[in-house]
């Protein structure tokens, strides 16, 4: 199968067979990161435009790592420094980095939708890299990748994503992904972070932690947006974490063999203690590496690069 794709704006878009396809490129970048020059000419001469609109560390590096890997020419516009400053439009600017040759431009921006509206001005590839409280397709992917890794599969899996599922963009896109390949997707957390009738999205919805754990395979506890808790969504800190806090008392009502992730950054002894953050069930540290290969995959796809060569180390 081929992908003939030049946007990803979020998984909601793709096929099951796309997204295998993803995941089965994702696993040939990452025996790049096996041999003694982790570097290959896939990309050479392509530019890549990192156009980040909101903070970002893990993304926005991750995305250099895998560009510069593939021997792009990485670009990021610091938007502080850039005439958005002065009042130039999104359209303004994405069509000045796609006259300087840009074969592709990985936008973040905080209001859903923009990642579209540049797809539909530009010409060169796009790629979502969160926007507001809609996608975030490339977690997503990684956090897929990491439990295909970890686990075997995908199908028949079930898997509870905790937390602020209402402000996460990581969640929708874990739902969207995860149920398109098979797994059973359940959700906790307060009634006031869980979006109304989610469950259309064809999960489970609990407000009780404790036996939403029961029969998990995966567990995937996402962090509390405190920039994002201005309504009064939560009473306190201290009430979440009594409520829905992982530790790993709780954790021991999932099935044997629990797999923890953690989209990060943690607020750690909040949503998660750091027994389980740090603790044998954990791949958090697993999703970080597995985040550069899926991104390598994708500008691969999405710019059509060149065939990669098979070398022995």
């Amino acid at each position: 199968m081929s992908f003939n794709r030049r946007r990803l704006l979020g998984l909601e878009e793709l096929t099951g067979e796309e997204i295998d396809l993803i995941l089965n490129t994702a696993e040939s970048m990452k025996e790049i990161f096996t041999r003694q020059v982790k570097k290959v000419p896939t990309l050479r001469g392509k530019t890549i435009i990192n156009l980040f609109y909101e903070p970002s560390t893990r993304t926005k590096s991750s995305f250099d790592l895998a560009g510069k890997r593939l021997s792009a020419d990485m670009m990021s516009l610091s938007i502080s420094m850039s005439s958005v400053v002065k009042g130039e439009s999104l359209v303004d600017t994405a069509k000045t980095l796609e006259a300087m040759g840009a074969e592709a431009v990985i936008i973040r921006h905080g209001i859903p939708g923009t990642p579209k509206l540049l797809a539909e001005t530009i010409d060169a590839a796009v790629l979502n890299a969160g926007d507001g409280a809609h996608e975030h397709p490339t977690q997503g992917l990684l956090d897929m990748y990491t439990i295909r890794e970890k686990r075997g599969k995908i199908a028949g899996e079930t898997v509870l994503i905790v937390g602020d599922i209402k402000h996460s963009r990581v969640a929708k896109s874990n739902i969207w992904g995860l149920k398109k390949l098979g797994a059973e997707v359940r959700v906790a957390g307060p009634p006031t972070l869980i979006p109304p009738e989610i469950e259309k999205m064809g999960v489970e919805v609990y407000y009780d932690l404790e036996e939403a754990l029961v029969g998990v395979d995966v567990v995937n506890i996402l962090r509390i947006q405190l920039e994002r808790q201005e309504g009064g969504f939560l009473p306190s800190l201290r009430e979440y974490t009594e409520l829905y806090g992982m530790n790993q008392e709780r954790l021991q009502l999932a099935n044997d063999g629990v797999t923890v992730m953690h989209p990060g950054p943690m607020n750690r002894g909040i949503e998660i203690a750091p027994e389980v953050a740090y603790g044998e069930e954990s791949v958090i540290t697993d999703q970080i590496p597995n985040g550069v290969a899926v991104r390598m995959a994708l500008l691969y796809l999405l710019t059509g690069g060149e065939q990669i060569e098979e070398t022995t180390n």
